[in-house]
């Protein structure tokens, strides 16, 4: 169990941002997974469902059958650790493909470690992440190297989800601004 996927990425958000988009299960549904309950506090819910069908991955509806959200989940891991801000670890499973990772026991281990990276007018944020927990068989190999692409396209996704974020933002203010414009100009 000696292997580990490790990424660290820089985020343009502050640390509670960052964290943010970890715990609150309706930032998660943004990035992650399609359904996501997440309770920030040790030996509170990690479970984060996506529905593989179809029809739903192409938008066509938003209902999650029963039997596919008990394939494809997290359902049952639990958060081991948190500080706001700074850390989380929470277990976590794999998909069907890979049901052997679901009775493991331990379960594999997620920490995002959260660390300010600039001080200016700009926040940003250094994402330190390590999923741990792999097993030394050919599977498990094939596991890991299916994970290591999943966490990428991951950070991509919540990297962008933060600009969108951002960007609404600023719209939300420019609109919320009132502008006194003079009726006439005085000579």
């Amino acid at each position: 169990m000696n292997k580990i996927i490790h990424r660290s990425v820089s985020l343009h958000c502050d640390v509670y941002q960052a964290f943010d988009m970890f715990t609150r299960a309706e930032l998660v549904q943004t990035w992650l997974a399609p359904v996501a309950e997440v309770m920030p506090m040790v030996s509170g819910k990690y479970e984060l469902y996506w529905d593989m069908d179809e029809g739903s991955r192409k938008g066509r509806t938003k209902r999650h059958s029963a039997s596919t959200l008990q394939r494809n989940n997290t359902a049952g891991c639990k958060i081991t650790a948190v500080e706001p801000g700074k850390l989380l670890s929470f277990e976590w499973k794999g998909p069907e493909q890979f049901e052997f990772m679901n009775e493991a026991d331990p379960l594999t281990h997620v920490v995002v470690y959260f660390q300010a990276s600039s001080s200016g007018p700009i926040p940003q944020t250094t994402v330190h992440f390590i999923h741990s927990g792999w097993h030394n068989t050919h599977e498990w190999d094939a596991a890991r190297r299916w994970f290591e692409v999943f966490w990428s396209n991951a950070f991509e996704r919540l990297d962008k989800q933060l600009g969108l974020l951002a960007d609404n933002n600023i719209q939300h203010r420019i609109r919320g601004m009132r502008y006194t414009l003079p009726t006439r100009l005085q000579p």
